[in-house]
Parts: structure tokens; C-alpha cells; sequence
């Protein structure tokens, strides 16, 4: 499957699914809407924590399209989940938008660690999450963002769990994905960063940390979900934890290396 027939499917009503593993080759994105009025701010913030929040698109406002990222891709149809927020809650889970969409609406595609996935299983590392067809474990730390204007919070992280020999070699490949989180930011000791138990993740699924392993993190794209219901703006739209939007970009383009 490639990008643009993921993202068929997810309009056409055909995928509703978490998107690990699905389009081998195509980068993913996580999302933000923001009105105009507040979307300078965020700008700075993910220019400020670009762990995080690297971002690899942006549109103008009221434009729901990013021909960067795929010739037909559109921000309202092609995620096969989103969220609503209001004043900092989450009210609906809808599967588009084009009941929500605002002429001073801006979309923020921010890169998705779902893409390096790819290279460590090229690299012949088992991938915990894609072995057991789960979301990946996502949890809020205790490291806090950068702020900028109204936005500020924790940092979010996924967690995929190697050997200590496989997590260096995880290490090495990750490094050379900076436009999707790059390097781990955390290795062993979960509760160093505010996370007490592995088997709760505040987002996506657990995923099973067995006897000399390491739990390795990574910063993640969800931040800004967490960001969002700290700072509390009036109205904001993301991606469902895991339901990504899948472009036309390659994942090798963005290797540094």
C-alpha cells in the first residue's frame, strides 16, 4: 500500500485503524489545527521543543491541503481519526472534518516515530508494538516543554522496549531521523522521568518489557495533545493517539545520513 492508497482507504471509509506498519516507505504525521490567532504561538513552541514537535508541514489558513506532502492529501478526510478539544477537553472523536473545518483553521503536520520504525526493522530489531499488532505505549513524563505564548506542558513519549546490545544499535539508527524525533530521549528507570508503571500508558496500548530488557523513549508527537489540555486554548483538532496521517514523502529522504 502506498500513501495515497492509505489514504483512499481511510477516506473511502476502508481503515479506521492504528497506522504502525501500514504504507512501508511513507512518512507519517501527527496533527495539530489551531485557529490563526494562536497558531504563531505554537509555531515557536515546536520551533522551541523540536523533540517533540519537528515539524514537516503547514498550511495557510483555511487551506486544508499540503501538495508537499501528497498531490491530493486533505487535512479534513485523510486521518483515520481525529479529536475535537474545547477549552482544553476532548468532546468528539470524529472520522473527518468537514464539519469542523473554519476558514481561520491551520494545520501543523508534525513528524511521527512511526517512520523510523521501519528502519529499525530493516536493521533486523524487533519492533514490540508492530510484533503484537498494537498501538505503541505513549506517557506523559515529568520533563517539561519550552513554553511559548499560552502553550506549555509536558513532554509526551512512546516506548519500545531491546536488549541493552539492541536499544544501542537503536540509538545509532534513530539518530539519523531528526525530522521524526531522532534520537531516545530516556533509556531504563522510567520513574526518573514521571512514569510509574510500564503497564499503564496514558496513551496507546502497553506493550510487554520482559526480563533484560530496557525500556527505551522517545519523544512523541502526541506533546502537543498534552500541551493542549494544559494551555486550554477555545478550539483545537489532532490526530487520535496512533491514527496518522500517511503522506507521499519517503522515509529515506529524511535521513540525515
Amino acid at each position: 500500500m502506498t500513501g495515497a492508497e492509505a489514504r483512499r482507504a481511510v477516506r473511502e471509509g476502508g481503515l479506521s485503524c492504528q497506522t504502525s506498519s501500514l504504507a512501508p516507505g511513507f512518512v507519517q504525521g501527527n496533527l495539530v489545527v489551531l485557529p490563526r490567532d494562536v497558531a504563531g504561538d505554537f509555531l515557536r513552541f515546536c520551533q522551541r521543543n523540536p523533540k517533540p514537535c519537528p515539524i514537516i508541514g503547514m498550511t495557510e489558513p483555511g487551506d486544508p491541503y499540503m501538495p508537499d506532502l501528497g498531490a491530493d492529501l486533505d487535512l479534513r478526510t485523510d486521518l483515520p481519526r481525529y479529536r475535537v478539544w474545547r477549552d482544553g477537553e476532548l468532546v468528539e472523536e470524529p472520522t473527518d472534518l468537514l464539519s469542523h473545518w473554519r476558514d481561520d483553521l491551520v494545520g501543523f503536520v508534525i513528524g511521527c516515530s512511526f517512520s523510523f520504525e521501519e528502519a529499525l526493522l530493516a536493521d533486523g530489531l524487533e519492533v514490540r508494538n508492530v510484533a503484537a499488532g498494537v498501538n505503541v505505549s505513549m506517557f506523559r513524563t515529568s520533563i517539561p516543554c519550552a513554553p511559548a505564548g499560552p502553550f506549555a506542558g509536558p513532554v509526551v513519549v512512546t516506548m519500545r522496549p531491546f536488549s541493552p546490545a539492541d536499544a544501542i544499535r537503536a540509538i545509532q539508527i534513530t539518530s539519523r531521523f531528526p525530522s521524526v524525533h531522532g534520537a531516545p530521549i530516556h533509556i531504563g528507570l522510567p520513574e526518573q522521568i514521571g512514569i510509574r508503571d510500564l503497564s499503564k500508558p496514558d496513551y496507546g496500548d502497553p506493550v510487554e518489557v520482559r526480563a533484560g530488557e530496557l525500556p527505551v523513549f522517545w519523544a512523541c508527537g502526541v506533546t502537543p495533545q498534552a500541551v493542549i489540555a494544559a494551555a486550554r486554548p477555545p478550539f483545537a483538532i489532532t490526530h487520535a493517539p496512533g491514527a496518522m496521517l500517511v503522506t507521499d514523502l519517503k522515509n529515506s529522504r529524511l535521513s540525515v545520513l
